[in-house]
């Protein structure tokens, strides 16, 4: 199967490996709007050729979409506006609403499915893909109600090649559910980095201090900021509803201290424990 990433980067980069690998793409066409990624890509083996986005999607059988969630809503309908009814377009944004939103009116709809494999690094570009990094996630399939039979059993095999598990839901659950999982995870990340940069200005003491748990907190702020500042404006009201009672949190853990007030905060910290659980089940 020929198979077109649009977007030669971490996730598409990724995706191209494994999919190469597993036999599930016979060949890979690359389309990207930097020549420099298409060119590292081809290097690097992860895609077999680079071409413009109408001939990448004259190509192909399947289209993927591996790019910041504001161009790929701008893309999806040229992309859909030619497809021939045997070919298949999926996205892998981590917002769902904005983009089902531009394909709702367009032609060949059915032939669109919406999806959001949950894996990424802080890192970018072609020299950042993985092999077989997403095996073991979770792969959410958005509206799949709305997209043909075999439209959605292409993708479903795709995540089943990816070695991911398929779970369904709709793109305003789904929406929610990433804002208060994953969204606010890399604010937090953003903040804190502009708060020691801010109160401690030599540089030295943050290399030379840091330790594995802050590393660790801060590992997301090195992501793009190109692709991060989208995925909050389109999910702006989900982001700013967690953002909210992260910040009502932030105050207990103030108050707590402003009030010597040990007995409660270590309450806070033993009710905090509880997402070992969660995350163990």
């Amino acid at each position: 199967m020929v198979v077109a990433i649009v977007g030669t980067g971490l996730i598409g980069g990724s995706m191209a490996l494994t999919l190469k690998e597993k036999g599930f793409a016979e060949r890979v066409i690359g389309v990207d709007s930097s020549l420099v990624h298409l060119q590292k890509a081809r290097e690097l083996g992860i895609i077999d050729e680079g071409a413009s986005l109408e001939a990448g999607v004259d190509a192909a059988k399947l289209i993927i979409l591996a790019i910041p969630v504001d161009a790929g809503a701008g893309l999806l309908p040229q992309v859909l506006t030619r497809l021939k009814p045997d070919q298949v377009v999926m996205d892998v944004g981590s917002t769902k609403e904005g983009i089902i939103a531009a394909a709702r009116k367009l032609p060949n709809r059915a032939r669109f499915v919406a999806t959001h494999p949950m894996w990424g690094t802080e890192f970018s570009g072609p020299q950042a893909a993985e092999h077989h990094a997403f095996a073991g996630r979770a792969a959410v399939i958005c509206d799949r109600e709305d997209s043909a039979p075999d439209a959605l059993a292409l993708v479903e095999q795709v995540y089943d090649n990816l070695e991911m598990r398929k779970v369904y839901m709709d793109a305003a659950s789904h929406d929610m559910h990433a804002a208060y999982v994953s969204h606010i995870s890399h604010i937090t990340s953003f903040a804190l980095a502009n708060t020691v940069l801010e109160k401690e200005k030599e540089e030295d003491a943050i290399f030379t201090l840091a330790s594995g748990g802050f590393e660790s907190t801060v590992r997301l702020a090195k992501s793009n900021p190109s692709m991060w500042v989208p995925i909050f404006r389109e999910n702006r009201e989900n982001v700013l509803d967690v953002l909210n009672e992260h910040i009502t949190q932030l105050r207990k853990f103030k108050s707590c201290l402003e009030k010597e007030n040990y007995t409660y905060l270590k309450e806070l910290i033993e009710q905090a424990g509880e997402i070992r659980r969660v995350l163990n089940k």
